[in-house]
């Protein structure tokens, strides 16, 4: 058995040592329904872990995780093309009833470094066809496009993606509506590996901020 199995097994018995008398009353509450706050659409990568960061408790946020934090356009969804983030985004929208979306991105994003690859046929025809959700951004920053220049051509591609996701998601009817009576609002992250910080689009400024203290007081007063 390898090595990496066994550290996960080892942590699911901490977990029923350590943790679970202090959490079973929780989980016995949860197990009757869920009535998370946000969707969370974040990155598989191994080095990403949202509820580490964002320290949340179970049944806090609805999440989804896939190759580059991807959410494919509401006209790929009705012409046929049926995914499952188009499923999770109408299930947490319409029967979860959440207030706030979050789309996180991250540097050093696998996904987009598969990107900048000169010939696309190095990729695995699964990956290259996923990573068609990312061309609108890979586009701008085609034509010079960025939010922090001072970023290495993949973050900037990264942050990009972020807004390009956004947009997908506000394409769907249901999350189009949402928006329109104020029901909800989506927001942009990006985790910066290296630093172990996390930044959020400031619309205004058309750059990502880093989110501290300040950041929250004014969300609090609004």
């Amino acid at each position: 058995m390898g090595g990496t199995i066994k550290k996960l097994i080892k942590g699911v018995l901490e977990f029923k040592e350590n943790v679970r008398p202090n959490v079973k009353e929780t989980f016995k509450k949860l197990a009757l329904g869920q009535s998370p706050d946000a969707l969370l659409v974040a990155c598989s990568d191994s080095r990403v872990a949202p509820n580490v960061f964002a320290s949340t408790d179970p049944g806090d946020v609805f999440v989804v995780r896939n190759v580059g934090n991807l959410i494919p356009a509401f006209h790929d969804y009705e012409s046929g093309h049926l995914e499952s983030e188009g499923a999770a985004i109408e299930f947490s929208v319409n029967q979860l009833n959440v207030k706030d979306i979050i789309v996180c991105g991250h540097s050093e994003c696998g996904a987009m470094q598969a990107l900048f690859k000169k010939n696309p046929s190095e990729l695995s025809s699964y990956l290259r066809s996923w990573l068609k959700n990312a061309h609108p951004a890979k586009e701008k920053l085609d034509q010079g496009i960025t939010l922090d220049p001072g970023l290495s051509p993949h973050n900037q591609l990264s942050q990009l993606n972020v807004l390009a996701q956004i947009e997908h998601i506000k394409s769907y009817p249901n999350v189009a509506q949402k928006i329109k009576n104020q029901e909800l609002k989506i927001h942009g992250w990006w985790f910066d590996l290296a630093e172990a910080n996390v930044y959020t689009y400031n619309e205004k400024e058309n750059r990502f901020v880093i989110i501290n203290a300040k950041y929250l007081q004014s969300v609090s007063s609004k």
